[in-house]
């Protein structure tokens, strides 16, 4: 079924947008519990907000039961269309503001996890820099895949983002920021949790059970660099960490975050000089158009933060 005139209120207000924003929420999150935290409101009333533009708009857009959560083909077509209609309006405020020459509006910021935990980023520092330039402005933080925030900056979701580098988008600048080091891990119960008599290498490390992340990052591009056979794969690293532990898979996590398990006795890194890798933090942001007085500052703010 295609959208079409007779799908569509008359006029879209205030009211319609609100319910569009709930809409892509629950849909760029997986489903309503989901987008529970994102959206910083009830479970039932995403529910009600979602029923309500159904309602609204005639159509079904979802399907969500013990099955789990899945857009119609109608959803994706709105899904599609609310992300253009949000980024032009969002953009619109923005344009507005630049107008104004004022520091106001909303910026989204969407971050790589396990950042914060890191020594060498300096994102906080950079907030709080921005936020005594710009009081007036709304900051919005993001957590997601290095897909997703690459894919929302260039549809005009976020204003930056800040990601490990692993292949460069045509679409977007990236300006580094800080580093970080994968060491491998294993957990207590594992037979390479007690130290070797000689430290295992990357050809040891073929013949383990290995767990990695399961999307395109600087963990895939290893394992495939490394000829390394994954036998589990894990949404984001607190997932790696949880089957690290188990002491059944061994897997790379940041030194940063791993740092608690390590002192607890629960972790423990395997040939530190060898199992290692390095991945490097940069902020993206579109090619074109320019980007906001509002984006340029935070982009300033990290700049300036992180000393390059």
């Amino acid at each position: 079924m295609q959208l079409n005139d007779a799908t569509l209120p008359g006029q879209i207000g205030d009211a319609d947008l609100r319910l569009l924003r709930v809409f892509k929420a629950v849909a760029d999150c997986g489903g309503l519990a989901a987008a529970e935290r994102e959206l910083g409101i009830a479970l039932s009333t995403i529910s009600r907000h979602l029923k309500d533009l159904e309602q609204r708009l005639g159509l079904t857009l979802a399907r969500r039961g013990r099955a789990g959560f899945a857009l119609t083909p109608e959803g994706e077509q709105l899904h599609a269309a609310a992300t253009q209609l949000l980024g032009a309006t969002d953009a619109f405020r923005g344009q507005l503001h630049e107008i104004h020459r004022r520091l106001a509006g909303d910026l989204h910021l969407a971050v790589f996890e396990k950042t914060a935990s890191n020594p060498d980023a300096r994102i906080a520092e950079a907030v709080a820099a921005f936020q005594a330039r710009a009081p007036q402005a709304t900051l919005h933080v993001h957590v997601g895949t290095i897909a997703m925030i690459e894919r929302g900056v260039i549809d005009g979701s976020f204003q930056l983002g800040i990601v490990p580098e692993h292949r460069r988008s045509d679409s977007l600048d990236y300006t580094p920021l800080f580093g970080e080091t994968m060491y491998l891990y294993a957990g207590r119960g594992h037979p390479w949790f007690a130290p070797q008599r000689k430290p295992p290498g990357w050809d040891a490390l073929r013949r383990e059970a290995l767990v990695g992340l399961g999307y395109q990052s600087p963990n895939l591009m290893l394992t495939h660099a490394r000829r390394l056979e994954r036998r589990a794969t894990a949404s984001d690293q607190e997932a790696v960490a949880t089957l690290v532990l188990s002491g059944r898979y061994l897997g790379f996590l940041p030194d940063h975050y791993a740092e608690p398990f390590v002192r607890a006795g629960r972790l423990r890194a395997v040939s530190p000089q060898v199992l290692n890798y390095a991945c490097q933090f940069s902020v993206v942001q579109r090619r074109s158009p320019a980007p906001s007085r509002l984006a340029a500052a935070f982009h300033a703010a990290l700049v300036q933060a992180h000393g390059v």
